[in-house]
């Protein structure tokens, strides 16, 4: 049994989702275990992960629209605003995502679906620099 720990970090764009899949993958097959589970987490609480159709650009599009109005960025409607309108907003949409994945390792690689893709999902007006700690248990 190994256990593999590493981070990565990401550059985001303002209200971005950003699939990650390519560096993840690489991260995996770099380690060497053959079959295992892999657990990504974000340790963010304006930042979430998601596991979703990588195929059409107009996935990403909806989701963030849809992810706008549900959530709207308008600082009368919270009370927690330290940070700008976009902030308690970020924070609700972190909450209705997630911030961690579990992802089973066979041959090498992550056993994903044929559309799916991972991404990043950056919920603040601001780029940010955001890291992602990654954990592959296996043999």
């Amino acid at each position: 049994m190994q256990i593999l720990e590493g981070r990565l970090f990401f550059e985001t764009a303002a209200r971005e989702i950003k699939e990650i899949t390519r560096e993840v993958a690489a991260w995996v097959e770099k380690g060497g275990v053959g079959k295992g589970v892999l657990t990504l987490f974000l340790p963010h609480t304006s930042a979430s992960l998601l596991i979703q159709e990588n195929v059409s650009p107009q996935v990403k599009e909806d989701l963030l629209s849809f992810l706008c109005r549900l959530v709207p960025e308008e600082e009368r409607l919270y009370r927690h605003n330290e940070e700008g309108a976009d902030d308690m907003p970020a924070h609700l949409k972190s909450a209705l995502t997630q911030v961690q994945l579990a992802i089973p390792v066979s041959s090498g690689r992550m056993r994903l679906g044929t559309w799916q893709g991972i991404f990043l999902l950056e919920h603040r007006a601001q780029p940010h620099r955001r890291v992602l700690d990654l954990t592959l248990i296996g043999e």
